[in-house]
């Protein structure tokens, strides 16, 4: 395919997103009905989809319209490409611009968000407000996660150069490597496939970090989902670990990545049959909008009465899982959000309905510590 073709297949599937479908949806059906298309097209039309999709209002503003030609218009001229050189019309190009597509809008540039998170999202970051609304505008950084029980972070790094995938580690976490090139080589590769490297953002690697963890324990990773962060923990020591899901369809793949991790993990079907547990994890639903940058159509999708109930089902999780702690144990709270509703003021209603625990750490990460936003807190039974 041309250039000028996969920004009209990215026309044609945007188009499609704004008309309800899921990006990754509309992104696999194209995909499925092209196989004309090669790796890097699929990939090519893919960068642009979500770049369309992070910087969806700047880019409908500065391209005339909320279309998918209109996000592409408003894309490429933020990028300083050559719009006559890709709209030509010719073979499977765009067609020209017209008249007002030509014309650069003047006015405020609207921020990347929906209005009504404006205010919230101000009140929750303060200063690194207008710097991480930059952040959620660009790609995300391809993060590993070294498997200490298999390889030092070295010999992950000299494994994965085998495979001409080049890393360099990161501040943030003795455990990630961030990949700065060959990132779609990794699921080939030997590093990947032998259960050397995950793939895991490192703010919630530095958490993991934070846990006191020893070979004695029983732990519960509560809201398990794919199991990364259970895997994570057996990563850095060895104990007795569980993983539990309200959906226990997101575990499915859990026993086939234990097994190539070098681990071992019981699916705990009812939670409170393996209780009690000396450190209980509640990685739970959230807003997500410290991942926005990777999942961008989500955040056009959220709504102020999805917050009111993430809000409740989160209170509902921590009051649960706290009767899964034993006496003296841990209770760890975690989000990939940055708003303080979903946060600090979660660990604060909570620590004031029962007395009985305390805030022995909380965190916020910030995108621009190098991984996605993120919060933790570590909660002691007095």
């Amino acid at each position: 395919m041309t250039p000028q073709a996969r920004v009209q297949a990215a026309i044609e599937i945007l188009d499609q997103v704004l008309q309800g479908m899921a990006a990754e949806k509309a992104l696999t059906r194209w995909a499925r009905q092209s196989r004309f298309a090669g790796s890097k097209d699929r990939a090519g039309i893919r960068d642009h989809v979500f770049d369309a999709l992070r910087r969806r209002n700047s880019a409908a503003f500065l391209g005339g319209s909320l279309t998918g030609r209109g996000l592409m218009i408003g894309v490429l001229r933020q990028d300083g490409a050559d719009l006559n050189a890709v709209f030509t019309g010719e073979g499977y190009a765009p067609a020209p611009l017209d008249g007002q597509e030509r014309t650069v809008p003047e006015g405020k540039v609207p921020l990347d968000v929906p209005e009504w998170l404006i205010e919230p999202l101000r009140d929750s970051l303060g200063e690194a407000f207008h710097d991480t609304l930059s952040a959620l505008t660009k790609r995300a950084p391809v993060i590993l996660r070294v498997n200490l029980r298999k390889a030092t972070l070295e010999q992950a790094q000299h494994l994965l150069a085998e495979d001409e995938i080049e890393t360099h580690p990161m501040t943030l976490v003795d455990t990630a490597l961030v990949v700065t090139e060959g990132a779609r080589r990794i699921k080939n590769s030997a590093a990947y496939s032998g259960g050397v490297v995950e793939l895991q953002d490192a703010s919630s690697q530095a958490l993991i970090a934070e846990m006191s963890l020893d070979k004695s324990m029983k732990v519960m990773d509560y809201c398990a989902g794919g199991g990364g962060k259970v895997l994570a923990m057996a990563g850095r020591c060895d104990a007795q670990y569980f993983a539990h899901d309200a959906n226990p369809q997101r575990l499915s793949d859990l026993p086939a990545r234990a097994k190539r991790a070098g681990a071992k993990v019981t699916i705990a079907g009812n939670s409170e049959a393996s209780a009690p547990f000396d450190l209980v994890l509640c990685d739970v639903p959230c807003s997500g909008s410290g991942t926005w940058r990777r999942t961008p159509d989500a955040k056009w999708r959220f709504a102020s009465e999805d917050l009111a109930e993430l809000e409740r089902v989160q209170a509902e999780i921590l009051e649960k899982a706290q009767g899964l702690v034993a006496a003296g144990g841990t209770l760890v709270y975690a989000t990939c959000s940055v708003l303080t509703a979903e946060n600090t003021m979660q660990i604060e209603r909570f620590v004031h309905n029962n007395p009985s625990w305390e805030t022995d750490w909380q965190r916020q990460f910030l995108l621009s510590e190098g991984g996605d936003g993120f919060f933790g807190a570590i909660l002691r039974r007095k």
